[in-house]
């Protein structure tokens, strides 16, 4: 039975440890905790990520790492955490002693579709990275997993950057909510990512036509009208050895894609017409969402609204937790 994970970014509100985020998983019956970021982390000294690895195997919970950028050009990379080939190397360290055969990274967002530089250069600078650590990653038996991230890389162009990265440490992270940001159906991503996944990010989404072009909004499994259910059945034909690891992201405003706007298309030059018409099939058949859901756009909100979050965050988990048990067949273990 294919395992069931979660990226703590789904209860990110929560001001949760790594401790009690893997009590949380064990709790609701998850195999896989996958930490994106080192934020949970107390340290990142030996002592305390033995003593992690350690919780999480009386729990008989699997860890997961992830850090952030990689890419020294992206305006997502923080150069004041040292050079992209000591961070990688520090990630795939800690990587290592929390016994994760993957590095969870990606290139940036959509801001690098858009910025000074072209994609182009973006891409090859985070290739010259992938493949500077290539011996270490190799030599620890740790594969860089790119993600298709925050509007950064259409499937296409993962794929491309894994083939010249080297495809034998590096794969991808497979996220499905992030494709109908860059105006690409999730399957066709699939399709594209599929050869290379090692590691996966998975949620639901709402799309439909909008006067500018379409509009977009995550929700919890089942929510959406992408058909989630087809697109994680063919990642299970596809890379049976992957685990599921939900990344539920819920309480953002809809995403507004202005196709019919000339300068929207600036980032999408290479983008074929057929690949959009798939994403232009969903919109048009699409809905928005109308069921229950807080969102909110500000930087500082009332304690009211931080409760209101916290309370849906661990809602829309568990709720696409039970999803994916029920309608979907995954998971190793039962809620306790």
């Amino acid at each position: 039975m294919t395992r069931l994970g979660v990226d703590v970014y789904s209860v990110r509100s929560q001001g949760w440890d790594a401790f009690r985020h893997l009590e949380y998983a064990a709790d609701i019956g998850l195999d896989i905790v996958h930490f994106s970021s080192t934020e949970p982390y107390a340290r990142l000294d030996d002592g305390y990520l033995r003593s992690v690895r350690e919780r999480a195997n009386e729990l008989d919970v699997s860890l997961e790492v992830g850090m952030d950028s990689i890419c020294p050009s992206s305006s997502r990379f923080d150069a004041s955490a040292g050079t992209a080939f000591e961070q990688v190397e520090r990630m795939l360290h800690v990587a290592s002693t929390l016994g994760s055969p993957i590095l969870r990274c990606y290139l940036g967002s959509g801001d690098d579709r858009r910025g000074p530089l072209p994609l182009k250069e973006h891409i090859d600078a985070a290739i010259e990275v992938c493949r500077s650590v290539g011996p270490l990653a190799e030599d620890l038996g740790i594969t860089l997993a790119i993600e298709n991230h925050a509007g950064d890389l259409q499937g296409r162009e993962l794929a491309e950057l894994i083939e010249r990265a080297g495809p034998e440490h590096v794969g991808a992270c497979i996220d499905s909510g992030n494709p109908l940001w860059v105006a690409e159906d999730p399957l066709l991503t699939l399709e594209r990512l599929a050869p290379y996944v090692v590691a996966t990010h998975v949620r639901d989404t709402c799309v439909w036509e909008h006067p500018r072009g379409a509009a977009v909004q995550w929700v919890a499994m089942g929510d959406g009208n992408v058909d989630i259910e087809t697109w994680v059945r063919r990642l299970l034909d596809r890379c049976p050895d992957v685990p599921v690891t939900l990344e539920i992201i819920t309480g953002l405003v809809p995403r507004v894609l202005p196709f019919l706007e000339e300068s929207f298309w600036d980032a999408y030059h290479a983008t074929p017409a057929h690949e959009f018409a798939r994403f232009l099939r969903l919109a048009r058949t699409g809905q928005p969402y109308m069921g229950p859901m807080v969102t909110t756009l500000a930087q500082e909100m009332p304690p009211e609204y931080v409760a209101a979050l916290r309370a849906q965050q661990r809602l829309d988990l568990e709720r696409s937790v039970t999803y994916c048990r029920d309608v979907l067949g995954l998971g190793e273990r039962r809620r306790q």
